[in-house]
């Protein structure tokens, strides 16, 4: 791979042009429609379907943002934010929500030096009684921490004690504090599983009525689940964008869906770029096993880039189809950390829905790999027609540059 310059991937973004809260229709934000002859329309989201390819496979992301930011005060008075980041004890996310004693995460912690020793406590009122949590710092891994969480009442699951404490958090670039708007409106209608930190934000233009249109148009809906982590606001601080590591998301994928996306009769388009990453992320351990390796760790940053570049979309599906049929499973579990940057060639998506994306962010660099130096224009168009930016802002659909 070439040398990226992350310079070239910058943009004016000024505050006001960031949406800091939603619009009172989901659907009502704008849409930009880049189209494969590299031309801009604009729209309004509701009327998407009058731009999908004919009988499209829409995928998407129904992971549910969890209330991950945990306050606690000390004896001294001290203020201490535990952000749970991922399951650590047990590892698996919705394991880790069903337990009933104690379980281990990773986390930020927010003014730590004032937390040296000693255990966080906090009293909880719920409809099972008073429920005492503390929490206790185990280990430090660099800029987090290892919390180990434990309260006395078996008859209260975890999850159940982040729903009645927790805060929903909201993007650090919208600088402010959460609000009641955001614990309905930073999920999207569709969030089913528990594990993510943040926002599939592509979603959160859907609403009932937008997918009942799609499905009565003849599109089919597919579902995946991969929880997005708090890697995806890093922006990237390298100059040569190939130094940068990329965060791991888990993922999970039920076999029906695998065997519903391996035709290639479809258009397939994505709903965000965590769709799009676990869709490539689906087809690169599809091509893992067809070479003959082992697919138990998932997929690293660059193993896209070195494996073979031959094989069919329906290749790798029925790869992994047989792989879970060895084992009787019902659902492919795994963990990626693709990295998709200019150059990356897509073998699973005809076109991606998305909004307007960071500066220097992972996410530009993966628009400016599907539509090519076109992003520039792209992102000129909606600076220059108002369009709003970042998680509660507009969307656009993109079809790929024909490079």
């Amino acid at each position: 791979m070439k040398a990226i310059d992350i310079t070239k991937f910058d943009y004016p973004l000024p505050d006001e042009k960031i949406a800091k809260y939603p619009l009172a229709e989901r659907d009502g934000s704008k849409l930009l429609v880049y189209s494969p002859e590299n031309q801009i329309v604009e729209s309004r989201f509701a009327n998407i379907d009058e731009f999908l390819p004919n009988g499209a496979t829409l995928v998407f992301n129904n992971t549910k943002v969890i209330r991950a930011r945990l306050k606690f005060n000390k004896s001294t008075g001290a203020a201490i934010e535990v952000f749970c980041l991922e399951p650590v004890e047990p590892a698996d996310v919705q394991v880790a929500f069903a337990q009933r004693h104690t379980t281990t995460w990773q986390c930020i912690v927010g003014n730590s030096k004032k937390w040296k020793e000693g255990a966080l406590e906090k009293e909880i009122a719920l409809k099972n009684g008073i429920v005492r949590l503390s929490a206790t710092r185990v280990a430090l891994r660099g800029n987090t921490s290892e919390i180990c969480f434990e309260w006395d009442n078996e008859a209260v699951s975890f999850a159940e004690i982040i729903e009645n404490i927790g805060v929903t958090p909201i993007p650090p670039y919208l600088n402010r504090e959460t609000e009641a708007i955001d614990a309905e409106r930073y999920q999207t209608v569709y969030s089913r599983h528990q594990g993510s930190v943040a926002a599939p934000t592509a979603g959160l233009h859907f609403t009932d009525q937008t997918l009942e249109r799609l499905c009565a148009r003849g599109h089919r809906l597919v579902n995946l689940t991969l929880h997005v982590g708090a890697g995806t606001f890093k922006p990237v601080q390298t100059a040569d964008a190939r130094e940068h590591v990329m965060h791991t998301e888990h993922f999970v994928v039920e076999r029906e869906a695998i065997a519903q996306l391996a035709s290639e009769a479809q258009p397939i388009v994505a709903v965000g770029t965590t769709s799009v990453r676990t869709m490539e992320s689906l087809y690169w351990l599809g091509v893992k096993l067809l070479a003959g390796g082992d697919i138990a760790d998932g997929l690293t940053q660059w193993e896209a880039y070195d494996l073979p570049q031959h094989f069919a979309r329906r290749e790798a599906f029925a790869a992994l189809l047989a792989h879970l049929d060895s084992t009787a499973s019902a659902a492919l579990q795994s963990q990626t950390q693709i990295m998709i940057t200019p150059g990356y060639k897509f073998r699973t998506i005809s076109a991606l829905i998305t909004n307007f994306h960071q500066p220097h962010s992972t996410l530009l660099l993966l628009i400016a790999a599907l539509v090519g130096d076109d992003w520039r224009s792209i992102y000129d168009f909606a600076l220059g027609h108002d369009f709003r930016f970042l998680s509660y802002g507009d969307s656009s659909l993109l079809f790929p540059k024909k490079m």
